[in-house]
């Protein structure tokens, strides 16, 4: 955690992963994250992983830091708290970030009507606002189809949510550009950002676009093997596997002296007519290379072979499942400053990660853990809304608001 958005206020109305992890982003710089919910939870609520008991780990991690409001949002009455708090007066206030179906009552419009100067930024599944999903937009992108081993019949979709977890830096990015904006203009705006755009958009930028269009053909599948160069996993002698990735001049140099394999790689460059230096001619002769380097690999333990190439500076890292990466990986641990061990209230202790900025100018500080659902209710009703005890107190008779679930 930092404190560099310190007094910036953003309401956030969410579910999964794209909205709910910009609004972490920005709670985990400092921003007061606000999240509102149904009272019993929302949509995300139960996701997976969960404990034994059914309380969601995901949940709790992905709010750490921002605040929470359990209200009934099919009361009139509840939607006029949440309309009220997202317009309330404040410099740094009046931000809304949101995926969820816009109600006529949480239209832009409506809450502009309230504060004009208002920043909305709306994530939407298409362009053109129909619905859609991260494994429906990757599905539709090419990647499934380049993703899997080589020989593979038919699309493989990609397990983690990469254009999720890209749209929602990206609506963070969205909400400080226009707060930035607002700053200099006085003026709110309305922000959209589609889902399958920021699909579009990163597929183009790394080429997969204009390859097409410029050469008629795609890259192919090509399973662990990096494309374009020379890259890919190899096995070492006590049956673990290990990733190299030689991307410059002075790597290919120090492969061969590190492998014994200076005199062959000359040889291979001979009699193919290539350049090793050369990204393109490495691409060329990888299935030799492969065969080269993996019988290296396989007469070194994962520990022999990631000391030798880490002392010949090249690029590499052991394949980890989830246990291994806690067990073995020293970075995954509290000696790193991106983690603290917490207690997470019904879920017991976690090794939980801050915001990966370090930011020279301000320390970093204690990494919150997640909320509670509704955990902020009476505080965020009184201190923004101004609401009294007796009115808060009515408020929960009625059901209007809940306080935090028992952990």
């Amino acid at each position: 955690m930092n404190d560099i958005l310190k007094g910036l206020r953003i309401v956030e109305g969410s579910a999964f992963v794209a909205a709910p992890l910009g609004g972490m982003t920005l709670a985990q710089m400092g921003a007061d994250v606000i999240r509102f919910d149904l009272i019993g939870g929302g949509l995300d609520y139960k996701r997976w992983p969960v404990t034994g008991d059914d309380k969601s780990i995901y949940w709790a991690t992905m709010n750490k830091g921002k605040r929470s409001l359990a209200i009934n949002l099919r009361e009139a009455e509840g939607q006029e708290i949440i309309a009220a708090l997202i317009t309330a007066p404040g410099p740094e206030a009046g931000i809304f970030l949101t995926n969820l179906q816009v109600r006529p009552w949480l239209d832009y419009d409506a809450l502009k009507a309230r504060r004009d100067d208002l920043i909305m930024l709306k994530i939407i599944g298409n362009p053109d606002a129909s619905v859609a999903v991260d494994y429906t937009v990757n599905a539709r992108t090419g990647w499934p189809y380049v993703t899997g081993p080589e020989g593979h019949d038919g699309p493989i979709n990609n397990v983690l949510p990469g254009w999720d977890l890209t749209c929602g830096l990206t609506a963070a990015i969205g909400l400080l550009a226009a707060e930035r904006y607002r700053a200099r203009s006085g003026q709110g705006q309305l922000v959209k950002l589609s889902l399958a755009d920021v699909a579009y958009h990163l597929t183009g930028s790394l080429g997969y676009i204009g390859d097409v269009q410029v050469n008629g053909r795609t890259r192919p599948r090509i399973g662990n093997d990096m494309y374009g160069t020379f890259g890919r996993d190899f096995s070492t002698s006590d049956g673990r596997q290990i990733m190299l990735v030689i991307v410059t001049r002075r790597h290919v140099k120090a492969l061969g002296e590190v492998t014994g394999l200076s005199a062959r790689l000359k040889e291979l460059e001979k009699a193919r007519g290539v350049d090793l230096n050369l990204e393109a001619d490495r691409w060329k002769v990888r299935s030799q290379l492969n065969e080269m380097v993996g019988a290296w690999f396989a007469g070194q333990t994962l520990a022999q072979a990631g000391a030798a190439l880490t002392e010949a500076g090249i690029l590499w890292g052991p394949f980890r499942t989830y246990e291994q990466m806690i067990e073995e990986d020293p970075f995954v641990s509290t000696d790193n400053p991106l983690f603290e061990d917490i207690d997470q209230p019904g879920i017991g202790r976690l090794l939980t990660p801050g915001s990966p900025l370090d930011f020279t100018a301000l320390p970093r500080t204690e990494v919150a853990r997640g909320p509670l659902l509704g955990e902020h209710s009476d505080e965020i009703l009184s201190t923004i809304l101004g609401m009294g005890d007796g009115e808060i107190g009515r408020l929960h008779d009625a059901g209007i608001i809940a306080g935090p679930e028992a952990a």
